[in-house]
């Protein structure tokens, strides 16, 4: 490996260690009780190198999920010729149901789902990913081609994802068991997928 993969493998592990330091204590104190100097301290490093690597609080949070905000776009921009856009997307939906993939909302680590709650019950948080869910909208569409009736399909795809996603950390949070929920998990994804690529076929 070269200086620049070291280099770059040395960055991305800083900002995995400096994220995990803050979520245990965002976890242990509360989000808003944990300030961002206590996080540096906690990592080792200063407030100012802590600044370079994530501009905002939320950031240190969102961090977690941020591999996936482009992760759609990235699927449809590598499928085949025979593949349709919501058919990539729904086989990868799919694939994370059967494996438990926290995105899908189907998973029922403590660590996992006291992450989850932190993320949805925190204002400040619950707005930055909104502009995360804009972002990984709006390189979607460019995927899709950028037109209006991209962004429109887009727009559908992405809220398609995070409502399936959010039933199903709502059900597992309430108290239910993964294997009880996976079943109905897999048949409202296979109904809204095809549902969408239905209606988005007639375009």
């Amino acid at each position: 490996m070269g200086e620049m993969g070291l280099r770059e493998l040395k960055k991305r592990r800083m900002y995995e260690d400096v994220s995990d330091v803050a979520v245990r204590l965002f976890l242990a104190k509360g989000f808003d009780a944990v300030s961002v100097a206590e996080v540096a301290a906690a990592a080792g490093i200063s407030k100012p190198t802590l600044f370079r690597y994530f501009p905002a609080k939320e950031d240190l949070v969102l961090h977690r999920i941020a591999d996936h905000e482009t992760e759609a776009a990235r699927l449809v921009a590598g499928a085949t010729g025979t593949d349709s856009p919501v058919g990539v997307l729904r086989a990868r939906f799919l694939s994370g149901l059967a494996h438990n993939d926290p995105v899908t909302g189907l998973n029922d680590h403590p660590q996992v789902l006291a992450f989850h709650t932190l993320l949805n019950s925190t204002a400040t948080l619950v707005a930055r990913r909104h502009a995360y869910l804009e972002r990984s909208e709006a390189a979607l569409a460019e995927a899709l081609g950028g037109t209006l009736d991209a962004r429109l399909a887009a727009g559908q795809i992405i809220a398609v994802q995070r409502i399936l996603a959010q039933d199903n950390w709502r059900r597992i949070a309430a108290g239910e068991r993964v294997e009880d929920v996976r079943e109905d998990a897999v048949r409202a994804a296979e109904r809204a997928f095809g549902r969408l690529e239905r209606a988005l076929a007639t375009r």
